[in-house]
């Protein structure tokens, strides 16, 4: 409900956090394939698979698909458990902040590794709970108009469900170190987790 009611707000976060916005999506980039076919799983408005070159996007929330539309994505409203999409129909599949807003992360996970062709990628972003800033988060959830029915996980329990619902080879990312606050600047990505908020991971189906 939050994100039909406040879309433009949402929107206008990249524009207010710019340098955590793009050290965020440089992160992805660089575990993202770069060939196929590719649907964004909470693709929200665009702001992530628009400049990574998604072609496709589902969002239960109707208003903000309409600004993913304007930025060239194939949209579909949609929730992420029950994807309108025969099996295989992907070669990579994204998800970035979906897996803390579902109702059943496994649930989403399992239909992403349906819809996902043998080989292909899921590549998730989110902030790990036990980041300062996801910590941050935590403390002042109730608070938060976005966030306030939020599910944070820990990179540690994310791997977890992946290996449950089938996926391997897990490579990790993370970057901002910093609150959004205190980072002016993009910053370089690191390997693993662990220190950074914004961790991204790749894993493949068998």
């Amino acid at each position: 409900m939050s994100f039909e009611l406040h879309h433009q707000r949402y929107d206008e976060w990249f524009l207010r956090h710019a340098a955590a916005y793009h050290s965020e999506l440089l992160a992805v980039r660089a575990l993202l394939p770069w060939r196929g076919l590719g649907l964004s799983i909470g693709v929200g408005t665009g702001r992530f698979a628009a400049p990574l070159g998604v072609q496709a996007g589902i969002d239960p929330a109707h208003e903000v698909l309409a600004y993913a539309s304007k930025r060239g994505i194939s949209v579909v409203q949609s929730i992420a458990e029950a994807l309108p999409f025969a099996d295989h129909s992907f070669d990579y599949a994204l998800c970035v902040t979906t897996i803390c807003f579902v109702d059943d992360a496994g649930a989403m996970l399992r239909e992403a590794h349906r819809v996902l062709k043998s080989g292909g990628a899921l590549v998730i972003g989110f902030i790990d709970r036990t980041s300062e800033l996801g910590q941050h988060y935590l403390a002042h959830q109730a608070e938060n108009v976005f966030y306030r029915d939020a599910t944070f996980f820990s990179a540690a329990e994310v791997e977890q469900l992946l290996h449950d619902t089938g996926f391997s080879e897990p490579v990790w990312v993370q970057t901002l170190s910093k609150t959004l606050e205190e980072t002016r600047e993009i910053e370089p990505l690191r390997a693993s987790y662990g220190g950074g908020a914004f961790v991204v991971v790749k894993v493949n189906r068998p």
